[in-house]
């Protein structure tokens, strides 16, 4: 017999569409209290098939059956201080099983919520006296807002640099939030990066290219006055698996080492693709 797809045990309390295919969802638990995590961890979200798809997905073929149960993790982008809501920074796969339905989602809607948090992409092996650097392309920046949004304010002693890279601006979530992080802290350094600035309706005066040519390039160097080494700075990679492959070459022949918990070092790399 298949398994029963569990009740829904959370809610949509809030949904923010930043961009078509793109938005950040907040779900907050019905009849249970959400635990402590470290931010950088993530949870898992969770639908059955017979939850109704957006309408701009791609049709399934064929059709899975509607008892199953669809789950994936995703890092969790709101601060470890706000017990109230888990927020998550989620892009559309249109041709995918889970997305497509939680893009159909509303405020008021509910669904699954794991009640375990995981994952050891975090801040708690980097010293304290190390700046840190954030490297993302699109969605990868969920779990750096949530270590922003709790560590910010406390960590003033170190430079925290934000270096995300998306198509265009449009795809810059969280671009106001982390604009006004910087104004409010000196300490922090957001810098966005566009592939495809030809696209935009106004012009794009900031940096363009991929982001292994832009660190090659230096601009964090020119930014902070010194080129970050291995032993001043962190170094975290979440997105797409070319960015990490690349970057993580480009950092080892740096002197910079992958961070394990057998062997420590300054590369901490999240593969959620």
């Amino acid at each position: 017999m298949p398994t029963p797809i569990p009740t829904p045990n959370a809610i949509v309390t809030q949904r923010i569409d930043t961009a078509p295919g793109l938005m950040t969802l907040r779900v907050a638990p019905v009849g249970w209290a959400l635990p402590a995590f470290v931010p950088g961890q993530f949870a898992v979200l969770a639908l059955p098939a017979s939850a109704p798809r957006s309408a701009h997905s791609e049709p399934e073929d064929p059709p899975l059956p509607p008892e199953t149960f669809l789950r994936r993790a995703y890092s969790v982008a709101s601060s470890s201080r706000d017990h109230e809501y888990l927020e998550f920074y989620l892009v559309e796969v249109r041709g995918g099983a889970l997305t497509p339905r939680l893009f159909a989602l509303k405020p008021g809607d509910k669904l699954w919520l794991g009640p375990k948090f995981t994952g050891l992409f975090t801040l708690d092996e980097v010293p304290a006296d190390r700046h840190v650097v954030f490297l993302a392309t699109g969605t990868g920046l969920a779990p750096y807002m949530s270590m922003l949004r709790t560590h910010l304010a406390r960590d003033a002693g170190r430079r925290f640099a934000v270096i995300h890279g998306a198509r265009n601006s449009w795809d810059l979530g969280y671009r106001d939030e982390l604009t006004q992080m910087q104004r409010l802290a000196p300490s922090l350094l957001y810098l966005p990066v566009l592939t495809r600035p030809q696209a935009e309706l106004a012009p794009w005066t900031g940096a363009v290219g991929r982001l292994p040519a832009f660190w090659a390039d230096g601009a964090l160097a020119r930014a902070w006055g010194f080129r970050p080494s291995p032993a001043d700075t962190h170094i975290f990679l979440c997105g797409n698996p070319g960015m990490l492959e690349a970057m993580q070459r480009q950092l080892e022949a740096e002197g910079f080492r992958e961070h394990t918990k057998k062997v420590p070092g300054e590369i901490h790399v999240e593969k959620y693709w």
